[in-house]
């Protein structure tokens, strides 16, 4: 087909989508980057990704198609997964002989329309959607056809059960014709899950259905279309038979828990439902100990890729005599993971090292683990307390989470003991503030306290990410300053196979470690201000999370929005 290409910075004056000052303001960088146009426009906020669609369809002179609110198209079958997924194309329609599909860049899409004709036997025409639709409606197919294709008899789940006897382990129910399609829905949605690597599977209700989603790298993703609103309570009623819960009881919140024997590991999983106004919601917790050994590697904190100055206050800490080590931040933080690395360097045959757990997430040789019972009796008090009369040097406590618990562990902190533990607060310097709500006496805390790590999870580009540039607007907003981070190359995420289209793939720890020496100590007694605090805390080596964040930016791990996401902008905290 013969065309005559217009030029791109034209036609998004001509189409209303900017200004002429701003495309004569943008061809400059273009020209020093070496950036596509399109991209450069959406970096600056000039267009979104269906204007760029506009755009490429008019300079090409194709057909322009919104993809939203289009369902997993019914021609779908005609084209396999694997190539879609290659070319990034969806099939849009059929007209007669010819099948339409919809790409977002015609260049990059000419050379595989020989092998697509030769491989469907059909004529192909071309229309053209943004790539984000495209992208969406491709993580559809692939997980349909996934929650279709892996319900079968040689991957049943099966239910472990704790018994008078030991462990007892029960299949689902036996079904000799037919499966019944709710215990075959929630089997594919939990290995489907499992596969994605996925840290929770969310199951919602709204108006227009059920809705079932996983949280990877600790973002949300939609895993299907949405099912009709009827399957919403045969499914919970199914995750509470699993969790031994009330099926019978839909008004008030349940929290329950289970464990499943899949492809020959115990994975456990914690349930909480809760009732909305259309239904029951549920939240499972995936607490799959193989993947927390395959993400620590030797399970030793030298995996964490932390700086190598923070990797050794951290050591120096772990290897004191007594005292605690507290760990801070947010529920999914990966606090409980870098205990259990540090944990891991001190464990040795000459040291008895007891932890009291809510539950046991991972098990370590060499190592007495106690999992909390609150139905029985055994809370974090209680064990602690009958902990201090086994004769341990290293105790951990999984969270403290009342007044009574952080007594006796900054005790046993204060008689010779070294307390590795975790409780939430959003900084470092908040920890005081929320001891001191549970009636503690800040004297008595930081007398105890050794150090105090504040812990994050950034999200990690994967191999495909690509080159970008940053405008000094953003990086301004972002409180850096443009003039000391000139030279610097900045990425952003782009999407492969590799890592499903999301472009990230993994996350990795930042920390803000603050060592209470005397001078600290002293200044947290006598209240000092924060800012105060800080100071003195940067005087003695402390890197905060904004300014770890940051480095990441800079070192070409992740981009400056997810710094932003995970981190506030403090502009006396960043330096290039």
């Amino acid at each position: 087909m013969k065309y005559e290409k217009k030029k791109f910075g034209v036609l998004a004056v001509e189409l209303g989508f900017m200004t002429a000052d701003d495309l004569n303001f943008i061809l400059p960088q273009q020209k020093i980057t070496s950036q596509r146009l399109g991209q450069l426009f959406i970096e600056e906020g000039l267009i979104d990704n269906e204007q760029l669609a506009q755009l490429i369809a008019a300079q090409y002179s194709y057909q322009y198609v919104d993809l939203k609110g289009i369902e997993v198209p019914e021609l779908i079958h005609m084209v396999p997964l694997e190539v879609m997924t290659k070319y990034q194309f969806i099939p849009y329609e059929k007209k007669g002989d010819t099948l339409v599909i919809a790409i977002s860049e015609p260049l990059d899409f000419f050379k595989a329309i020989d092998e697509l004709e030769v491989l469907i036997d059909m004529d192909i025409s071309i229309v053209i959607a943004s790539i984000n639709k495209i992208r969406e409606l491709l993580k559809k197919v692939e997980t349909s056809q996934s929650v279709l294709d892996t319900a079968s008899d040689d991957m049943r789940l099966l239910i472990v059960r704790q018994s008078d006897k030991g462990e007892e382990i029960l299949s689902f129910e036996r079904v000799s014709a037919v499966e019944s399609p709710i215990v075959k829905l929630v089997d594919s949605t939990i290995l489907d899950a499992i596969n994605k690597r996925a840290s929770d599977i969310h199951i919602e209700s709204s108006d227009s259905g059920m809705i079932i989603l996983y949280r990877i790298d600790g973002m949300l993703y939609q895993a299907t279309e949405p099912f009709d609103i009827s399957h919403q309570s045969p499914v919970i009623s199914r995750i509470k038979v699993m969790s031994e819960l009330d099926i019978s009881e839909k008004r008030i919140p349940q929290d329950g828990r289970f464990k499943l024997k899949v492809m020959d590991r115990y994975i456990d999983f914690r349930v909480s439902i809760l009732p909305t106004i259309f239904g029951e919601d549920a939240v499972i917790r995936i607490l799959d100990k193989n993947s927390l050994v395959a993400d620590a590697g030797e399970f030793r904190l030298d995996s964490m890729g932390l700086p190598v100055q923070e990797l050794e206050m951290m050591r120096r800490m772990i290897h004191a005599p007594y005292g605690m080590f507290l760990m801070t931040g947010p529920t999914g933080s990966g606090k409980t993971t870098t205990l259990y690395r540090a944990l891991s360097e001190v464990n040795s045959k000459d040291v008895k090292i007891i932890t009291i757990e809510d539950p046991v997430e991972y098990q370590i040789k060499g190592i007495v683990q106690i999992p909390v019972n609150v139905k029985k009796g055994l809370t974090f008090a209680k064990g602690l307390r009958s902990i201090l009369r086994h004769d341990p040097d290293k105790i951990l406590v999984g969270e403290i989470r009342d007044s009574e618990t952080a007594q006796i562990a900054l005790q046993s902190a204060l008689t010779g003991h070294l307390v590795f533990t975790t409780v939430h607060a959003n900084s470092s310097f908040e920890v005081v503030t929320r001891f001191m709500h549970m009636g503690i006496e800040p004297y008595n805390l930081i007398a105890a306290l050794n150090c105090i790590v504040a812990q994050r999870l950034i999200r990690t580009l994967c191999h495909c990410k690509t080159k970008t540039s940053i405008s000094e607007k953003e990086l301004v907003k972002s409180g850096i300053d443009p003039n000391l981070i000139k030279g610097r190359d900045f990425y952003r995420d782009n999407g492969c196979e590799d890592c499903k289209g999301i472009g990230f793939k993994g996350r990795k720890a930042i920390i803000e470690l603050v060592v209470l020496d005397d001078d600290m100590r002293e200044m947290f007694i006598k209240m000092a201000s924060v800012s105060v605090l800080k100071k003195k805390a940067a005087e003695s080596g402390t890197v905060f999370l904004r300014k770890a964040a940051i480095n990441e930016v800079l070192n070409g791990e992740t981009t400056l929005r997810e710094a932003n996401r995970i981190s506030f902008i403090e502009l006396s905290e960043v330096e290039a």
